[in-house]
């Protein structure tokens, strides 16, 4: 069912709404959230499409915000809401109200979101293309308690994401860190299978690529070891290797749909490691609404690196600070992450899944593999051998 309205105002579409469930036999709502979109023309096709997949698994009002300003100030000067609300058939398993800004009501987005927000329950605003410089300052932004960017959507996906890191609040988050929690479970998988230390790392992927500067991050803050980045053509993150005393742990993924896993004294195997689609992304993304400590540590650890404009790509991301003794003759100098960077004693653990969990993090270099107490045993025990 899709109704259009012309020169409309929030309560006309709110009373169409209900008007549109009763005609359906669905008068209860059943949504568990209400997802803005915002974005322009010529791109609200691709994120609607996106949002309607992701609506298959999280139920939702989705609301997709278009401003249009106008060119001319006479355009300008005016002010219109149209509107097409879209229910049952190709809508998804929820509402779906497009909403046209003209003129001057471009400007005043926030008033008219704002009445056509499902009541009590929670809010995302999802930027799929031109995000704002501080997402939780955007007027839209404040409702939210879930706000996700695409940096990989940018001119300039690495300086987008040092903004991200200068910028950041609990609730931000951006999908180039959603598409490498496969990296991370699989990577974290395979130092679980032996105890292990790591001396350094290689992440290679495609160039300005922002997934492949977080997951570097993420590793050099999780592992406190040297980790290089190198560039390849691509698709995406194509391999990281792992440096141990064992041998080299190595997760390649040559041509963006399976992966080669070898690690040390195990046969090597094929593993599902496929580029996801922007509407799995999005349904990881609503899975968990909390703040992201994984991603918080990770994009915090880069400000400065991915800010300073001598940053290139190939880089070599330095390891992050040791907890005990000075740094090394051969360290690289680094920027502190700012005051409000977290910090967390060696040997506290937390699981490697999507949303807010890691892996656990060790003393520097050091994988605990074991699984809790007989892992720590057998380090205890190596330790006394030598």
């Amino acid at each position: 069912m899709n109704i259009d309205l012309t020169d409309t105002t929030s309560s006309d579409i709110n009373a169409e709404l209900v008007s549109a469930r009763r005609s359906l036999g669905s008068p209860a709502t059943g949504m568990v959230l209400t997802l803005v979109i915002v974005t322009d023309e010529g791109n609200h096709y691709d994120a609607l499409k996106a949002a309607r997949g992701a609506s298959m698994e999280h139920p939702s009002r989705i609301l997709v915000v278009v401003r249009r300003p106008g060119r001319s100030p006479r355009d300008r000067a005016q002010h219109r809401l149209d509107a097409e609300v879209r229910m049952g058939g190709g809508a998804g398993s929820g509402e779906t109200v497009l909403l046209r800004l003209h003129g001057e009501l471009a400007a005043h987005s926030y008033s008219v979101v704002l009445p056509l927000l499902l009541p009590d329950a929670p809010v995302v605003v999802w930027w799929p293309d031109d995000a704002p410089d501080h997402p939780s300052r955007d007027k839209l932004g404040t409702l939210a308690q879930r706000r996700i960017t695409d940096a990989a959507a940018a001119a300039d996906p690495v300086t987008a994401l040092a903004r991200r890191a200068e910028t950041y609040a609990p609730g931000d988050t951006d999908l180039a860190w959603t598409r490498v929690t496969p990296w991370r479970s699989m990577l974290a998988s395979a130092l679980d299978q032996r105890a292990c230390r790591v001396a350094g790392a290689v992440v290679e992927g495609e160039g300005y690529n922002p997934s492949t500067e977080l997951l570097a991050l993420w590793l050099t803050g999780r592992l406190r070891v040297p980790v290089e980045r190198t560039v390849t053509e691509g698709p995406g993150i194509t391999a990281v290797r792992l440096l141990t005393d064992d041998g080299e742990v190595r997760l390649d993924r040559a041509g963006g749909t399976l992966a080669e896993l070898a690690i040390p004294g195990a046969p090597d195997r094929h593993v599902a490691l496929h580029r996801r689609t922007t509407a799995e992304l999005l349904a990881e993304e609503l899975r968990r609404l909390d703040p992201d400590r994984a991603y918080e540590r990770a994009v915090r650890l880069g400000v400065g690196r991915l800010g300073d404009p001598r940053h290139e790509t190939p880089s070599k991301v330095s390891a992050a600070p040791s907890p005990v003794g000075p740094p090394g003759p051969g360290s690289a100098p680094q920027r502190a992450a700012g005051p409000e960077e977290p910090t967390e004693p060696a040997g506290s653990a937390e699981p490697a899944g999507s949303g807010g969990s890691e892996d656990s993090a060790n003393a520097p270099g050091t994988a605990d593999t074991g699984g809790g107490t007989s892992g720590r045993r057998r380090n205890r025990r190596r330790e006394r051998g030598t």
